[in-house]
């Protein structure tokens, strides 16, 4: 059980430093150039690709898909994605003829929208396109996704005239990794040196990162997932997916054969959002949630249905205090403004189902906001700089644990590529649920923050008392979340599909 990059980037790159034949890895981020943090790859190199280029010449093949994302909506994204996949190509040539292959491949995913809305949404996509080309963007070096819709001019690329630009809406969100088909990384932490953070999170609040991977020595689990990086690219084609394995999930969606009107791809697989629903359904005394985004409307129904059939049943959500694009960098976007809104709905709608028996919370550091910290207003809670939450764990009593790349948004349950494991196991489970748990609360704190019957009530009395103390005296990070910033700052966007965001 890995919290942090702290704990998982070390072990990841003793993963390859010990894998005899085969690697096989898909992120949605993977940035060569991040630093490594381990003694042992320290004494090899610098930076991933030092360790990558180690790992070949040891004869050990590797094979890297990394997410690509739609060039129009998620340019710095794309282009991300496309240094990285420059240098892993570098990295072939500087290494001796006699390594191992590397195999790097960009992975957009298939689906587009349907003609009306390209149509609809065309003049954006072109005025788009026309702002990047105007601030000095090179497509063939630097955005190759832009290339068809682009003209070389004397006066340097130009848009096309009449380009209808493709938009595709759903992406890979996966971070998975299989060494051997013994041992499997996943989770919900990809790679690069902005996701680096320790248990302490003592760096600037915008700087903060909090995430959980598992490394599972279990050879079924690892098998699942190379069939499942190996069969990628056929399955969100539209192939069959491989059969399902047991403690194995997947969300995995494909284009729609007759699609004129959607924006939204077609769900292939949901089994994440099945193993919620279900575990919702069964769990008796405690639910406890750790989620970057609550905003699937389906997710928060069956947590009231929940609420209302058992009750004593109580629920912990821990969520970041607002959005990264938010808290951070000031966004109004109408994307940031519906996912507000739908998060909104859905917590305002789980706090009247179970009333007292909820408690939702969200980290902070227990120092006050300084200079280099974010000025944002939503970048602190209760006077303290935030904490930000991107890990995705699922507790319930303590009977079974979802760990696994995907919020509980509609997007990662419903059109993005995810995957993730479940665990059953009496001390797996209670290894995640005292790490994740324990992490966010003081030393001293007793059994009874862990304990399905006082847990609940133990966790709100803390946040109250951090939230009604100076900052710099909490104990723990643990304070209320407030819903309020959320329902002022959100938009309902009529007839857009809730799984956008």
């Amino acid at each position: 059980m890995l919290v942090t990059a702290e704990d998982a980037y070390p072990v990841l790159e003793r993963a390859f430093l010990g894998a005899r034949q085969e690697v096989i890895a898909g992120f949605r981020i993977f940035d060569p150039e991040t630093r490594l943090r381990s003694d042992e790859s320290r004494a090899i190199g610098e930076t991933w690709m030092d360790l990558l280029a180690h790992t070949l010449e040891r004869g050990v093949r590797i094979t890297l898909l990394i997410g690509d994302f739609d060039p129009v909506n998620a340019l710095e994204l794309h282009r991300g994605t496309w240094a990285a996949i420059r240098r892993l190509s570098g990295l072939r040539e500087l290494v001796s003829p006699g390594s191992a292959p590397l195999v790097a491949r960009a992975m957009l995913h298939p689906a587009q929208i349907g003609l009306i809305p390209r149509l609809v949404f065309g003049p954006r996509a072109r005025g788009r396109i026309r702002a990047m080309l105007a601030d000095g963007l090179d497509p063939g070096r630097q955005a190759p996704g832009l290339i068809p819709w682009c003209k070389d001019t004397k006066d340097g690329p130009r848009l096309r005239p009449f380009a209808l630009p493709r938009q595709y809406p759903a992406s890979h969100h996966h971070k998975l990794a299989v060494f051997d088909r013994e041992r499997l990384y996943i989770g919900g932490l990809d790679l690069n040196n902005r996701r680096y953070d320790t248990h302490a999170h003592d760096q600037p609040t915008q700087k903060t990162w909090h995430d959980v991977q598992l490394m599972l020595g279990d050879r079924t689990l690892a098998e699942a997932g190379h069939r499942y990086l190996e069969s990628l690219a056929e399955t969100v084609a539209g192939a069959k997916p491989p059969p399902p394995v047991p403690g194995f999930l997947r969300s995995q969606s494909q284009p729609r054969r007759f699609g004129l009107t959607h924006i939204s791809p077609r769900p292939a697989l949901r089994e994440i959002r099945a193993a919620h629903l279900r575990e919702i359904a069964r769990a008796e005394r405690l639910i406890y949630l750790e989620t970057q985004f609550f905003r699937d409307r389906v997710i928060a129904r069956a947590l009231c249905r929940a609420a209302r059939r058992t009750p004593d049943l109580t629920l912990i959500m821990t969520l970041p205090g607002a959005p990264e694009d938010v808290a951070f960098h000031g966004s109004g976007s109408l994307d940031s403004r519906f996912g507000e809104n739908l998060q909104a709905r859905c917590v305002t709608k789980v706090l009247r189902a179970f009333g007292p028996r909820v408690f939702f919370g969200a980290p902070v550091q227990p120092r006050p906001v300084r200079a280099a910290d974010s000025q944002q207003d939503r970048a602190r809670l209760a006077g303290a700089p935030l904490v930000y939450v991107h890990a995705k764990v699922s507790i319930f009593d303590r009977r079974a644990a979802i760990v696994s790349s995907a919020n509980l948004n509609g997007r990662s349950l419903n059109w993005d590529s995810e995957a993730g494991v479940i665990l059953h196991h009496p001390e797996d489970v209670a290894q995640v649920q005292r790490k994740v748990m324990r992490h966010w609360l003081p030393e001293t704190a007793g059994p009874e923050f862990l304990d399905p019957q006082s847990a609940h009530a133990a966790w709100a009395a803390l946040a109250r008392e951090n939230a009604a103390g100076e900052a710099g005296a909490q104990r723990g990070f643990i304070v209320p979340y407030r819903v309020a910033p959320a329902r002022r700052f959100g938009r309902p966007v009529p007839g857009a599909p809730e799984a956008m965001v």
